[in-house]
Protein backbone atom coordinates (compact mmCIF):
# COMPACT_ATOMS: atom_id res chain seq x y z
CA UNK A 1 0.00 0.00 0.00
CA UNK A 2 2.78 2.33 -0.34
CA UNK A 3 1.50 4.23 -3.21
CA UNK A 4 -1.56 5.45 -0.85
CA UNK A 5 0.99 7.67 0.51
CA UNK A 6 2.32 9.18 -3.00
CA UNK A 7 -1.09 10.40 -3.72
CA UNK A 8 -1.41 12.31 -0.68
CA UNK A 9 -0.53 16.00 -0.82
CA UNK A 10 -0.04 18.37 1.85
CA UNK A 11 -2.17 21.22 2.06
CA UNK A 12 -1.68 22.68 5.39
CA UNK A 13 1.04 23.34 7.93
CA UNK A 14 -0.51 21.10 10.92
CA UNK A 15 -1.96 17.10 10.69
CA UNK A 16 -4.27 15.91 12.70
CA UNK A 17 -4.34 11.50 12.83
CA UNK A 18 -6.95 10.07 14.15
CA UNK A 19 -7.78 6.11 15.49
CA UNK A 20 -10.94 4.78 14.11
CA UNK A 21 -12.21 1.85 16.53
CA UNK A 22 -12.63 3.16 20.26
CA UNK A 23 -11.68 6.61 19.37
CA UNK A 24 -13.73 8.21 16.57
CA UNK A 25 -16.28 4.89 16.42
CA UNK A 26 -17.85 2.89 19.17
CA UNK A 27 -16.62 0.01 17.98
CA UNK A 28 -14.51 -1.43 20.47
CA UNK A 29 -16.82 -2.36 23.64
CA UNK A 30 -19.95 -3.78 21.66
CA UNK A 31 -16.59 -6.27 19.68
CA UNK A 32 -15.75 -7.10 22.91
CA UNK A 33 -18.58 -7.41 24.99
CA UNK A 34 -20.24 -9.59 22.12
CA UNK A 35 -17.76 -11.15 20.32
CA UNK A 36 -14.17 -11.68 21.54
CA UNK A 37 -15.00 -12.53 24.93
CA UNK A 38 -18.24 -15.37 24.40
CA UNK A 39 -16.32 -16.74 21.89
CA UNK A 40 -13.08 -17.37 23.70
CA UNK A 41 -15.48 -18.43 26.67
CA UNK A 42 -17.41 -20.81 23.72
CA UNK A 43 -14.12 -22.06 22.41
CA UNK A 44 -12.66 -23.24 25.88
CA UNK A 45 -15.79 -24.93 27.65
CA UNK A 46 -15.57 -22.32 29.93
CA UNK A 47 -19.35 -21.36 30.70
CA UNK A 48 -19.02 -22.36 34.64
CA UNK A 49 -17.20 -19.54 34.83
CA UNK A 50 -18.28 -17.17 32.31
CA UNK A 51 -19.40 -14.17 34.42
CA UNK A 52 -15.72 -13.33 36.05
CA UNK A 53 -13.81 -14.56 32.69
CA UNK A 54 -16.24 -12.08 30.73
CA UNK A 55 -15.28 -9.01 33.37
CA UNK A 56 -11.49 -9.97 33.43
CA UNK A 57 -11.27 -9.97 29.56
CA UNK A 58 -13.20 -6.44 29.19
CA UNK A 59 -10.18 -5.29 31.83
CA UNK A 60 -7.44 -6.71 29.75
CA UNK A 61 -8.88 -5.36 26.73
CA UNK A 62 -10.81 -1.83 27.07
CA UNK A 63 -9.84 -0.75 31.05
CA UNK A 64 -6.48 -1.17 31.52
CA UNK A 65 -3.10 -0.24 29.64
CA UNK A 66 -3.04 -2.84 27.98
CA UNK A 67 -6.37 -1.55 25.98
CA UNK A 68 -6.10 -2.05 22.58
CA UNK A 69 -3.34 -5.27 22.89
CA UNK A 70 -3.23 -7.73 19.84
CA UNK A 71 -6.39 -10.04 20.28
CA UNK A 72 -3.46 -13.02 20.58
CA UNK A 73 -1.77 -11.42 22.98
CA UNK A 74 -4.96 -10.62 25.23
CA UNK A 75 -6.07 -14.03 24.36
CA UNK A 76 -2.90 -15.13 25.91
CA UNK A 77 -3.40 -12.90 28.92
CA UNK A 78 -6.38 -14.90 29.62
CA UNK A 79 -6.09 -18.08 28.65
CA UNK A 80 -3.09 -18.16 31.01
CA UNK A 81 -4.86 -16.48 34.10
CA UNK A 82 -7.33 -18.63 33.62
CA UNK A 83 -5.38 -22.02 33.86
CA UNK A 84 -3.95 -20.41 36.85
CA UNK A 85 -7.51 -19.44 38.70
CA UNK A 86 -10.25 -21.90 37.06
CA UNK A 87 -9.60 -24.25 35.03
CA UNK A 88 -6.58 -26.18 33.36
CA UNK A 89 -5.86 -24.72 29.83
CA UNK A 90 -3.99 -27.42 27.53
CA UNK A 91 -0.94 -25.24 26.07
CA UNK A 92 -1.26 -22.16 27.77
CA UNK A 93 2.13 -21.80 28.73
CA UNK A 94 3.35 -22.64 25.21
CA UNK A 95 0.98 -19.94 23.51
CA UNK A 96 1.73 -17.61 25.74
CA UNK A 97 5.63 -18.50 25.50
CA UNK A 98 5.09 -17.98 21.46
CA UNK A 99 2.92 -14.87 21.50
CA UNK A 100 6.36 -13.27 23.35
CA UNK A 101 8.53 -14.09 20.75
CA UNK A 102 6.31 -13.88 17.14
CA UNK A 103 7.24 -11.52 14.70
CA UNK A 104 3.69 -11.53 13.76
CA UNK A 105 0.57 -12.13 15.41
CA UNK A 106 -2.46 -12.41 12.92
CA UNK A 107 -4.89 -15.55 11.98
CA UNK A 108 -1.86 -16.59 9.04
CA UNK A 109 1.10 -16.96 11.59
CA UNK A 110 -1.20 -19.04 13.82
CA UNK A 111 -2.58 -21.06 11.18
CA UNK A 112 0.98 -21.54 10.26
CA UNK A 113 2.09 -22.86 13.49
CA UNK A 114 -1.20 -25.39 13.46
CA UNK A 115 -0.18 -26.98 10.36
CA UNK A 116 2.80 -27.52 11.23
CA UNK A 117 2.22 -29.62 14.03
CA UNK A 118 2.56 -27.05 17.05
CA UNK A 119 0.38 -27.82 20.16
CA UNK A 120 -3.42 -28.33 19.69
CA UNK A 121 -3.71 -24.67 21.15
CA UNK A 122 -2.79 -23.24 17.89
CA UNK A 123 -5.56 -24.61 16.04
CA UNK A 124 -7.82 -23.61 18.75
CA UNK A 125 -6.72 -19.98 18.31
CA UNK A 126 -7.07 -19.64 14.86
CA UNK A 127 -10.78 -21.39 15.46
CA UNK A 128 -11.43 -18.50 17.74
CA UNK A 129 -10.32 -15.56 15.66
CA UNK A 130 -12.56 -16.78 13.19
CA UNK A 131 -15.41 -16.95 14.73
CA UNK A 132 -14.85 -13.98 16.35
CA UNK A 133 -14.68 -12.13 12.81
CA UNK A 134 -17.86 -13.99 12.00
CA UNK A 135 -19.39 -12.36 15.08
CA UNK A 136 -18.04 -8.93 14.62
CA UNK A 137 -19.51 -9.15 10.90
CA UNK A 138 -22.98 -9.91 12.37
CA UNK A 139 -23.38 -7.17 14.34
CA UNK A 140 -26.20 -5.00 13.49
CA UNK A 141 -25.17 -2.11 11.74
CA UNK A 142 -27.12 0.44 13.89
CA UNK A 143 -25.67 -0.71 16.64
CA UNK A 144 -22.09 0.84 15.60
CA UNK A 145 -22.34 4.54 15.29
CA UNK A 146 -19.84 7.45 15.74
CA UNK A 147 -19.08 8.84 19.51
CA UNK A 148 -20.57 11.69 20.75
CA UNK A 149 -18.74 14.74 19.60
CA UNK A 150 -16.26 12.88 16.66
CA UNK A 151 -17.92 14.40 13.84
CA UNK A 152 -17.69 18.16 15.22
CA UNK A 153 -14.25 17.68 16.34
CA UNK A 154 -12.86 16.26 13.15
CA UNK A 155 -14.95 18.97 11.46
CA UNK A 156 -12.63 21.72 13.59
CA UNK A 157 -9.61 20.06 12.72
CA UNK A 158 -10.37 19.90 9.28
CA UNK A 159 -10.58 23.46 9.19
CA UNK A 160 -7.50 24.29 10.56
CA UNK A 161 -5.23 21.15 9.20
CA UNK A 162 -5.18 18.06 7.24
CA UNK A 163 -6.59 15.07 8.32
CA UNK A 164 -5.56 11.52 8.18
CA UNK A 165 -7.05 8.55 9.99
CA UNK A 166 -4.55 6.34 11.09
CA UNK A 167 -6.01 2.62 12.26
CA UNK A 168 -5.13 -0.66 12.57
CA UNK A 169 -8.88 -1.86 11.62
CA UNK A 170 -9.97 -3.51 8.31
CA UNK A 171 -10.14 -0.73 5.51
CA UNK A 172 -13.14 -1.85 4.43
CA UNK A 173 -14.85 -1.70 7.92
CA UNK A 174 -13.20 1.65 8.40
CA UNK A 175 -14.17 3.22 4.76
CA UNK A 176 -17.93 1.86 5.12
CA UNK A 177 -18.37 3.49 8.87
CA UNK A 178 -16.75 6.98 7.78
CA UNK A 179 -18.64 7.68 5.00
CA UNK A 180 -21.66 6.09 6.36
CA UNK A 181 -21.74 8.39 9.30
CA UNK A 182 -20.15 11.46 7.33
CA UNK A 183 -17.18 11.42 9.13
CA UNK A 184 -15.03 10.77 5.75
CA UNK A 185 -15.95 14.05 4.71
CA UNK A 186 -13.34 15.55 6.96
CA UNK A 187 -10.36 13.64 6.00
CA UNK A 188 -7.76 13.84 3.65
CA UNK A 189 -5.89 10.29 3.96
CA UNK A 190 -7.16 7.54 5.04
CA UNK A 191 -4.60 4.59 6.81
CA UNK A 192 -5.84 1.21 8.13
CA UNK A 193 -4.43 -2.18 8.56
CA UNK A 194 -2.73 -2.71 5.15
CA UNK A 195 -0.86 0.42 5.09
CA UNK A 196 1.13 -0.97 7.70
CA UNK A 197 1.94 -0.36 11.44
CA UNK A 198 0.72 3.09 13.37
CA UNK A 199 3.69 4.49 13.83
CA UNK A 200 5.33 3.25 10.16
CA UNK A 201 1.53 5.85 8.74
CA UNK A 202 3.03 8.46 11.19
CA UNK A 203 6.54 8.25 9.44
CA UNK A 204 5.46 8.17 6.23
CA UNK A 205 3.06 10.75 6.44
CA UNK A 206 5.80 12.97 8.26
CA UNK A 207 7.83 12.69 5.05
CA UNK A 208 5.83 15.14 3.66
CA UNK A 209 7.08 17.80 5.13
CA UNK A 210 5.58 18.44 8.43
CA UNK A 211 7.08 19.60 11.58
CA UNK A 212 6.32 16.99 14.13
CA UNK A 213 5.64 19.59 16.64
CA UNK A 214 2.51 20.50 14.27
CA UNK A 215 1.67 16.85 14.48
CA UNK A 216 -1.00 15.43 17.15
CA UNK A 217 -2.08 12.01 17.20
CA UNK A 218 -5.64 11.44 18.39
CA UNK A 219 -6.27 7.84 19.79
CA UNK A 220 -7.58 5.97 22.94
CA UNK A 221 -4.99 3.45 23.43
CA UNK A 222 -1.60 2.84 25.07
CA UNK A 223 -0.08 1.91 21.31
CA UNK A 224 -1.83 5.28 19.47
CA UNK A 225 0.98 6.81 22.37
CA UNK A 226 3.43 4.53 21.43
CA UNK A 227 3.12 4.93 17.62
CA UNK A 228 3.15 9.27 18.37
CA UNK A 229 6.00 9.24 20.69
CA UNK A 230 7.81 6.91 18.19
CA UNK A 231 7.69 10.03 15.89
CA UNK A 232 8.33 12.71 17.89
CA UNK A 233 4.86 14.03 17.58
CA UNK A 234 1.99 14.88 19.97
CA UNK A 235 -0.60 12.56 21.67
CA UNK A 236 -4.31 13.18 22.40
CA UNK A 237 -6.16 10.41 23.92
CA UNK A 238 -9.82 9.92 24.09
CA UNK A 239 -10.62 8.57 27.26
CA UNK A 240 -12.72 5.22 27.60
CA UNK A 241 -15.88 5.83 29.35
CA UNK A 242 -15.65 9.67 28.75
CA UNK A 243 -15.34 9.64 25.25
CA UNK A 244 -17.60 12.65 24.38
CA UNK A 245 -16.15 14.64 26.41
CA UNK A 246 -12.57 14.19 25.42
CA UNK A 247 -14.13 15.12 21.43
CA UNK A 248 -15.55 18.38 23.61
CA UNK A 249 -12.35 19.13 25.01
CA UNK A 250 -10.38 18.05 22.10
CA UNK A 251 -13.05 20.51 19.67
CA UNK A 252 -12.66 23.54 22.09
CA UNK A 253 -8.88 23.63 23.72
CA UNK A 254 -6.63 21.23 21.94
CA UNK A 255 -6.42 21.97 18.65
CA UNK A 256 -6.29 25.35 19.36
CA UNK A 257 -3.13 24.91 21.89
CA UNK A 258 -2.04 23.03 18.57
CA UNK A 259 -1.91 25.93 16.76
CA UNK A 260 -0.30 28.46 18.69
CA UNK A 261 2.41 26.62 20.01
CA UNK A 262 1.44 25.78 23.54
CA UNK A 263 0.50 21.93 23.45
CA UNK A 264 3.03 20.48 25.23
CA UNK A 265 1.61 21.61 29.08
CA UNK A 266 -1.71 21.01 27.46
CA UNK A 267 -0.75 17.62 26.12
CA UNK A 268 0.87 16.67 29.53
CA UNK A 269 -1.76 17.32 31.51
CA UNK A 270 -4.11 15.08 29.57
CA UNK A 271 -1.38 12.22 29.10
CA UNK A 272 -1.83 12.13 33.05
CA UNK A 273 -4.96 11.65 32.75
CA UNK A 274 -5.03 9.43 30.38
CA UNK A 275 -2.52 6.99 32.58
CA UNK A 276 -4.94 7.76 35.74
CA UNK A 277 -8.44 6.70 33.46
CA UNK A 278 -6.54 3.36 32.62
CA UNK A 279 -5.47 2.28 36.34
CA UNK A 280 -2.04 3.83 36.28
CA UNK A 281 -0.81 7.00 38.37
Amino acid sequence: MAEIFDTFEKKHDYLICVDSDGCAMDTMDIKHFRCFGPCMVDEWGLDAWRGPILERWNEINLYTMTRGVNRFKGLAQALSEIDAKYTPVDGAAEFAAWVKTAKELSNASVGRKAEHGAHPIFAKALAWSKAVNESIRALPAEEVKPFGGAKEGLAAAHAAADVAVVSSANRGAVEEEWNRFGLAEHVDILLAQDAGTKAHCIAELLKKGYDPKKVLMVGDAPGDKDAADANGVWYYPILVRRESESWEKLRTEGIAHLLDGTYEAFGAECVREFYHNLGQD
